[in-house]
C-alpha cells in the first residue's frame, strides 16, 4: 500500500458517505463525510470558533481567538497582575482558559467545604500536560469516545484530535484523525512511490487515523513557532497532507525540523456539521480542550485514559470502567 496514492478529492458526490462501522448500524455513520481539501490551501483556513472572556479589575470584553490557522490572538490582559501567567511564559488562550477553569474548580469545592483531593490528577500543580471537558467542538480539540462506541471497533476507546471544527458549508465539516492507535510500524515498512517518505520519513511513526480515505501528518514544534507552508492546529502543533509534504521535507534537510517530530497517519475522520453536533448531544463522545504536550506523549495508548482522568469527576470514573461488549 501506498501511503500517498489516496486521494484527498471526492470525485462525485462532493460529499460521500463511506461506511465507517460495518459491523453496527446508526442512523448517522460516524466520523465518515469526506472532506475535498483541493478547495483551498490548507495554512489558509481560520475558522473562528471560540470568545474567551475574564473578568478582573481591567476587563477585556473583546478578547478572543480563531481557530485553525489563525490562533496568532492570544488573551491580552491590561492587568498582569491580576491574571498572571499560567505554565510559564509562553502561554496560549487555551492555557489560559485551563487556568481559569482549574481555579474555578479549586474555588467550588473549596465553597463546599471540600478538601482538595490530593489523589486526583487535576489536584497536581499546574504543569505542561492537562485535560479539561469544554461545551462545543473547536479546532484543535480531543474528541474522546464513550463507552456507547465500545461496541464500534473503528471508534471504541480512541481519541480524535479535530483539526478543523468546520462550517455549516457541505465542503467544510470538521474533520481530523485518531491520535491512539498507533501501528507499530514505520513509514519504511509501507511500499512508498514517493521519493521524500521513502528517504526523508523513513524512520516515522504510523498511525490509524480514520476509516476515510486520505493520509495526513502532524507536527509538534518545541518552540511554538508556527511553520511555512503547514497549518497551526495548536501553538507547537501543527498538520500536513499530501500536497505540503516537500515543503516538510525541505525544512528537515535545512536542519530547521526532526523527522522524529512528525508522526503519519493513515486515513482520517470526518463528519458534516450537523452531524458531529448530533453524535455529541447523543453521548458518543466527550469534547475537552488538553495541552499539546499530552497530545504527543510518549504513550499514545494510554493516551483515552490519561485524558479522561485529568478531566476529573465522572469523566475519570469512566476511564476505569472496563470495556462493554456489544
Amino acid at each position: 500500500m501506498d501511503l500517498w496514492t489516496l486521494d484527498t478529492a471526492i470525485r462525485n458526490p462532493i460529499f460521500s458517505s463511506a461506511k465507517s462501522i460495518p459491523e453496527k448500524s446508526l442512523s448517522r455513520k460516524l466520523g465518515a463525510v469526506e472532506i475535498r481539501f483541493q478547495k483551498r490551501k490548507l495554512s489558509t483556513c481560520g475558522y473562528r470558533s471560540l470568545v474567551v472572556r475574564a473578568t478582573s479589575n481591567k476587563s477585556n470584553d473583546d478578547s478572543s481567538s480563531a481557530s485553525g490557522g489563525d490562533a496568532s490572538q492570544e488573551n491580552k490582559s491590561g492587568d498582569s497582575a491580576a491574571t498572571p501567567k499560567p505554565f510559564g511564559l509562553n502561554t496560549d488562550w487555551r492555557e489560559f482558559r485551563a487556568n481559569l477553569f482549574m481555579k474555578e474548580q479549586e474555588e467550588k469545592a473549596a465553597g463546599e467545604g471540600h478538601k482538595p483531593d490530593t489523589t486526583s490528577p487535576q489536584a497536581e500543580p499546574r504543569g505542561l500536560k492537562w485535560a479539561h471537558p469544554i461545551p462545543f467542538p473547536e479546532s484543535g480539540c480531543v474528541l474522546v469516545a464513550t463507552e456507547k462506541l465500545d461496541g464500534y471497533r473503528t471508534f471504541a476507546r480512541t481519541v480524535v484530535l479535530l483539526l478543523r471544527a468546520g462550517t455549516n458549508h457541505p465542503q467544510e465539516g470538521p474533520f481530523g484523525v485518531v491520535i491512539n492507535r498507533p501501528l507499530h510500524k514505520n513509514i519504511k515498512h509501507m511500499k512508498s512511490t514517493k521519493t521524500e517518505l521513502a528517504t526523508t520519513f523513513s524512520e516515522c511513526s504510523l498511525y490509524f487515523g480514520g476509516p476515510l480515505e486520505a493520509s495526513m501528518f502532524l507536527l509538534k514544534t518545541a518552540d511554538k513557532t508556527k511553520i511555512p507552508g503547514l497549518e497551526e492546529v495548536m501553538p507547537g502543533l501543527n498538520f500536513g497532507a499530501r500536497n505540503t509534504l516537500d515543503e516538510a521535507a525541505v525544512l528537515v534537510k535545512k536542519g530547521m525540523l526532526e523527522p522524529q517530530d512528525f508522526r503519519f497517519f493513515v486515513g482520517y475522520a470526518g463528519w458534516q456539521l450537523d452531524q458531529l453536533r448530533e453524535e455529541i448531544k447523543s453521548d458518543y463522545w466527550h469534547v475537552a480542550a488538553c495541552s499539546s504536550e499530552l497530545i504527543c506523549g510518549a504513550s499514545p495508548e494510554n493516551l483515552w485514559e490519561e485524558i479522561l482522568q485529568l478531566m476529573g469527576g465522572q469523566y475519570s470514573e469512566l476511564s476505569r470502567k472496563p470495556k462493554l461488549d456489544m
